[in-house]
């Protein structure tokens, strides 16, 4: 019988999954996903592989589990840094801030875009955990619109546009050129959905 790890069974199998998306991700960050097998991310989890199968199906459950798993806490924490933000200015520019934090494994990491390697089911799925950031960026929106802060826009395209710009950007590590880039896109969305304030070049 495989060694428990954690002091419960609920925890050894909380314990198990975080190894296999910590896994999954330090691979993503290497490599494409179509390369990966669920061998290599036991071996890079270093659990067994049976351990794998007992907690997903196949490689898209997984990735499917993990993105789960990492677009609910970043909404909390998104929500947490929103939390007592009443202008929707600033409230944007918390949402800018944050999305610079995500990791861009999913966007640029190596080998074919995740969408030309994935099921049309997975794809789905992933669209509707993207919905749930992206209901964030509307409610934001819609609060500047109402104040005047923003113009009447149509909100849909406006929050595909700005998660574009926004995910595909490759902020630096270094800290005054992340900075400075990040104050770029701050700049650039503002400008993009008309905020009624002045913005700093």
């Amino acid at each position: 019988m495989p060694k428990i790890i954690g002091k419960s069974l609920h925890e050894h199998r909380q314990m198990t999954r975080h190894k296999l998306f910590t896994a999954l991700s330090t691979l993503m960050a290497e490599r494409g996903f179509d390369t990966i097998t669920l061998a290599d991310i036991a071996a890079a989890a270093n659990v067994g592989r049976t351990a794998v199968y007992n907690h997903f199906h196949d490689k898209e459950a997984l990735l499917l589990g993990f993105i789960t798993h990492e677009t609910e806490q970043y909404a909390h924490t998104l929500e947490r840094a929103l939390d007592g933000v009443q202008d929707p200015v600033e409230q944007l520019r918390t949402y800018i801030r944050q999305q610079a934090q995500l990791t861009r494994v999913f966007h640029l990491a190596p080998g074919p875009d995740l969408r030309t390697v994935l099921s049309r089911a997975t794809q789905q799925r992933l669209r509707e955990h993207a919905d749930i950031v992206e209901a964030i960026l509307r409610r934001i929106l819609a609060a500047g619109i109402e104040a005047g802060t923003f113009p009447p826009q149509d909100i849909d395209p406006t929050v595909h546009l700005v998660n574009a710009c926004l995910s595909g950007r490759l902020i630096p590590d270094e800290p005054v050129a992340r900075e400075r880039t990040i104050r770029a896109a701050e700049a650039f969305v503002l400008r993009a959905v008309g905020a009624r304030v002045p913005v700093p070049a």
